[in-house]
């Protein structure tokens, strides 16, 4: 090689390596081997971690080892399909109780913090199950409900709690219905909208489903959707379509309803990224992925969709909503679906997206990872303020060879507000209640360093079931702050007394657990939990 080309070649290597090095954001890794590829996963308020993936997949041991003849290899079943992460200690522990299937299911946190977790494949299409939180990881496990049963199979359904504190789950391949957890006794409500999305793909499943602060549900399935009262079963309003092709499985770009504040009465949906018609179901894996995102007004009267280009293309991405109210999306890959082997060039770079920014200065590239996270990734907001970031497995079965191998390790990403030059405007949280009443208001106690006290802002955010990029019940409200007072005004690293107005119902907040934020300056506290009733 020429002397001169040489020099050129190393010059660029240079550049992009300081480009890289000037992006925000940093990635750690938290566990090497959590010996599982999780394809849900959530947060509980003891700050551990739930990992679920599907019967027969993970090379963790089980107790007890059983032949499976529907195994097209025949070889003896001693997986383990959950496990549990102690964030604190960085432990896993399988969990071995889960004994159907849960490839694709769905779930939600009820009022009282217990985990419903509903559907899936075979022998768990219709089965109930529900994981109870406890203090570490050595005690809890999975419990199957063999009383209760789906009043119709669900696989690939959407969770969403409700103002009253029950479950809705919605659709699924071949259920275009909703149905209610616990049940009133009605059985399965028929959901035409769910058959009039679907297409040659089921572009249908796993849809969109977030609760307005107006009581109703939006619902989006392929390119369409849908206001709708599940109280009568009516569709009030049909909202204009996206244009673009299918975003929901298998062509899932992934969806946030953006924070709720204010007078909590107007909501906004953002969907971004997807996948080309046709790359399903013709295998088309170098097909170029989806680069737009979309919002809407879901409560405006005549809403329309306003369209915006990402710094990349992206299918299964997640949608992460941080503390202060920004997006991070991240994970998933720039050609090809959803689907074992159907996805090629991963997208290695997370994009911030700052809804508060005017259209064309809203995104942001972040430092990217060397970690392909690809189908069956997902993505968690942590109570620290980083994003827990697991799965990603190509392949019908664990393959650890592959191009893209099944990932077992799990990383953390921190997002700009954790770098150490932001650590002195950081706020801590000393004092909160443990719960909190509709309505009512209650004080919280901070220390820390602030310019101006005023302008702290107090959010909670919910914590979500995430699979197949879409985070399951996510929501983030900021609270109203009325009244802020230090505690000695002379220290200059004092306490400060917040007091706070919770939100006013159950259609702003469903009851439940939260994480509590105080914000200064862009830079969140470490959340401290809540229940809020």
């Amino acid at each position: 090689m020429e002397p001169s080309r040489f020099l050129l070649l190393l010059c660029m290597w240079m550049v992009m390596l300081k480009s890289r090095a000037d992006l925000p954001g940093t990635w750690e890794l938290l566990v090497d081997d959590a010996r599982i590829a999780s394809m849900h996963t959530v947060v509980t308020r003891f700050n551990t971690v739930v990992l679920l993936d599907h019967t027969n997949y993970s090379p963790n041991s089980k107790a007890d080892c059983q032949l499976d003849p529907e195994h097209p290899v025949f070889k003896p079943d001693c997986y383990s399909q959950s496990s549990i992460l102690d964030l604190t200690t960085k432990k896993v522990r399988p969990l071995f109780t889960t004994l159907t299937d849960t490839w694709c299911s769905s779930g939600q946190f009820m009022p009282d913090g217990i985990l419903l977790q509903t559907g899936g494949f075979n022998d768990g299409f219709q089965k109930i199950r529900k994981f109870t939180p406890c203090e570490g990881i050595e005690s809890c496990d999975w419990e199957e409900l063999d009383d209760k049963v789906l009043a119709e199979g669900r696989w690939y359904a959407s969770n969403q709690i409700l103002p009253n504190g029950s479950v809705i789950i919605v659709g699924g391949r071949g259920a275009n219905s909703v149905e209610l957890f616990p049940s009133q006794g009605g059985g399965a409500l028929n959901f035409p909208f769910l058959a009039e999305a679907e297409d040659i793909q089921s572009d249908n499943i796993y849809p969109y489903v977030h609760l307005l602060p107006n009581g109703h549900l939006f619902v989006f399935a392929n390119n369409i959707s849908v206001l709708y009262d599940y109280t009568n079963n009516v569709i009030l309003k049909r909202y204009p379509a996206l244009i673009g092709g299918p975003r929901n499985y298998p062509s899932a770009g992934s969806s946030v309803m953006l924070p709720l504040r204010g007078d909590y009465l107007t909501a906004t949906v953002v969907i971004c990224g997807g996948a080309q018609y046709g790359a399903f179901h013709e295998r088309k894996t170098n097909a170029t992925a989806r680069r737009s995102c979309a919002r809407i007004e879901a409560t405006g009267e005549d809403p329309v969709w306003e369209l915006e280009a990402m710094p990349f293309a992206r299918i299964m991405g997640d949608m992460v909503i941080l503390p202060a109210g920004d997006v991070l999306i991240i994970n998933g890959a720039e050609a090809g679906s959803q689907g074992f082997e159907l996805a090629t060039k991963p997208c290695l770079y997370p994009v911030l997206y700052k809804p508060d920014e005017s259209k064309g200065l809203r995104f942001v590239t972040l430092t990217p990872t060397s970690v392909a996270r690809m189908y069956h990734s997902t993505a968690n907001l942590l109570p620290d303020g980083r994003v827990l970031v697991a799965g990603s497995n190509t392949h019908d079965f664990y393959n650890l060879t592959a191009e893209f191998p099944t990932e077992l390790r799990i990383e953390a990403f921190s997002p700009d507000y954790l770098t150490p030059e932001k650590a002195d405007v950081r706020p801590t949280i000393v004092e909160l209640p443990e719960r909190i009443q509709y309505g009512g208001g209650f004080d919280i106690l901070v220390s820390g360093k602030f310019l101006e006290v005023r302008l702290m802002e107090v959010n909670i955010a919910s914590a979500p079931f995430v699979t197949h990029s879409f985070s399951q019940g996510q929501r983030l409200v900021k609270l109203t702050v009325t009244v802020s007072a230090a505690e000695d005004p002379e220290d200059e690293v004092g306490l400060y007394r917040l007091t706070c107005t919770a939100p006013p119902d159950g259609r702003v907040a469903p009851p439940g657990y939260y994480m509590v934020f105080a914000v200064n300056m862009g830079v969140p506290s470490v959340a401290k939990w809540v229940q809020l009733l």
